[in-house]
């Protein structure tokens, strides 16, 4: 990215931040991305290439540092205090944009695999199963895939291919609906009673699977700020 040649901090800061994918690879980093893999699948779209370009310019900044274990084989990536607090920036801008560009969700900026690797980093925890539950999400509509969440403590994890388990519970949802759930453009009960989203399966884990779903990080946000202000 070229320069703005201008001493203003907001030209300087712009000259790191405002360069394509990286918002989205400090907020992937903030949201809890470590390794590379975990980078890319929060990242459908982003060439590896472009990815290793970002982090290392991001590692050249002080935003990120770049962590090797024992073995020399295994690599994390961690914000450093500039990248958390330039992490806090990210997440006001997602909720500018959960506020004041808040798009329709529509099949042409649909993201099933990012849609997924949110919704299982955002389960609440403190309500996951006992004993391991298998989740089926079967989308259909726009895209039509399936995916496996593994409900276990102490934390849940998510399956792009069959893991070989049965699953406890699925869930069959129009792609479009589901991630208008998620964004907070369509209520989950009414997604239900219309048929949009379907739950099969026990009673049991049918009537705790909403419970389960926090929503996006800026759903909640933009919830909280509201409840403040009320």
């Amino acid at each position: 990215m070229r320069g703005y040649g201008q001493f203003c901090p907001v030209a300087i800061a712009s000259e790191i931040f405002a360069e394509r994918w990286t918002p989205l690879v400090v907020r992937e980093l903030f949201c809890g991305s470590r390794r590379f893999n975990e980078l890319v699948i929060g990242l459908p779209r982003i060439p590896r290439s472009v990815l290793v370009q970002r982090l290392r310019t991001l590692e050249t900044s002080g935003v990120v540092e770049r962590r090797v274990d024992e073995t020399g084989r295994n690599v994390e990536y961690h914000l450093t205090p500039a990248g958390i607090e330039l992490g806090d920036v990210v997440v006001r801008l997602g909720d500018w944009g959960q506020r004041w560009a808040d798009t329709p969700v529509g099949p042409k900026n649909l993201d099933p695999d990012l849609l997924m690797w949110d919704i299982h980093r955002r389960l609440d925890t403190e309500r996951l199963p006992e004993r391991r539950a298998v989740v089926q999400i079967d989308l259909s509509g726009a895209n039509v895939k399936s995916y496996w969440l593994i409900l276990e403590r102490p934390e849940p994890s998510v399956c792009w291919t069959d893991p070989g388990f049965e699953p406890d519970l699925v869930v069959e949802a129009d792609s479009v609906a589901l991630h208008r759930v998620w964004v907070g453009q369509l209520g989950l009960e009414q997604a239900l009673r219309e048929g949009l989203i379907e739950l099969h399966g026990p009673e049991e884990l049918r009537r705790a699977f909403p419970g389960l779903l926090k929503l996006s990080l800026f759903v909640e946000r933009a919830a909280a700020r509201a409840g403040a202000t009320a």
